[in-house]
């Protein structure tokens, strides 16, 4: 079995600030790094320290060739990621202090794949394969529908959550991987304003849960939400994994790591419940360490 991630590579250019600055507002950095993201590498690049064989399909400009080289080094497979004459995506990630980040991207070589480069990335992928993709490239409808058509399991994880994903053949979807919001969206239902107690944040999770069920009733769903874990629904089955509470530095590439890991797991034979634990486990590693790519744990820290 192979695991085909088909999406984004950016540059990650990331400020660190006191606070995500407001609208009109001027503010200073205290400093800037710039490192290796897109949430199609992030996931390849956790599946491949999970201990999966991953491939990578995307698109890069001639700036990006150090996201191939830091991608090979984890043994990721980039033979499927082509080259134009333009710019590699970017991301301007702002780091406040207290961890949390917000992002602005500009897609660059993940808004111009072209359809015959799918025809080429495809045809070495079949039965029993698994790709993986998110809402950073273009022609993921048309990626979706190749796939399925070549019997491959279609893992998609909705981010960023816009008009778009509406427009896309969700039926298709095997297992989806959505955080709260993406969630809710998807399943029309408004994100509380404030915090809810244990019982009613059940009650809220469960509507969502059997929303989606009923919308899409052969797919899986997986619902990461940040210190209350993970939880997940596929039929009438539920199941939740804790996070470990370690001090939380960086919350960049949780999500990535988070699925990369939960899908490594499920393809290693862990239960539902163990898959969970472990993408938790992989993810609070993740948020102790600076970075997106680099801070995401091998599979010796995690398994």
């Amino acid at each position: 079995m192979k695991v085909l991630v088909y999406g984004s590579l950016n540059i990650d250019l990331i400020f660190s600030v006191d606070h995500i600055v407001r609208p009109g507002e001027t503010i200073s950095s205290s400093a800037l790094e710039k490192g290796a993201g897109g949430k199609g590498a992030n996931q390849a690049a956790a599946l491949a320290k999970a201990g999966m064989t991953v491939y990578m399909a995307g698109k890069i400009g001639s700036d990006g060739e150090f996201l191939l080289d830091l991608l090979q080094s984890y043994g990721v497979n980039t033979d499927h990621v082509a080259r134009y004459e333009g710019a590699t995506g970017q991301a301007l990630i702002q780091l406040d202090k207290d961890h949390q980040n917000s992002i602005v991207l500009f897609a660059g070589g993940n808004g111009v794949i072209q359809p015959e480069e799918i025809d080429s990335v495809l045809g070495c992928f079949g039965e029993g394969d698994i790709i993986v993709l998110q809402n950073e490239i273009t022609q993921i409808s048309e990626i979706m529908k190749q796939a399925k058509k070549r019997g491959l399991k279609i893992c998609l994880n909705p981010s960023p959550f816009d008009e778009k994903i509406e427009a896309r053949p969700l039926d298709l979807v095997d297992i989806f991987f959505v955080n709260e919001i993406e969630g809710a969206a998807l399943a029309a239902l408004e994100v509380p304003s404030v915090p809810l107690a244990p019982f009613a944040l059940s009650l809220y999770l469960s509507e969502i849960f059997d929303r989606l069920i009923d919308r899409f009733p052969n797919a899986e769903i997986i619902l990461t939400k940040g210190k209350d874990g993970a939880f997940y629904a596929g039929g009438k089955k539920r199941a939740r994994g804790e996070i470990i509470d370690t001090p939380v530095v960086d919350t960049t590439g949780a999500g990535d790591t988070f699925t990369g890991y939960f899908i490594a797991a499920r393809s290693k034979d862990f239960s539902i419940e163990e898959s969970l634990d472990i993408a938790c486990k992989a993810a609070s590693i993740a948020v102790s360490r600076k970075g997106a790519m680099q801070s995401i744990p091998f599979k010796e820290e995690v398994f």
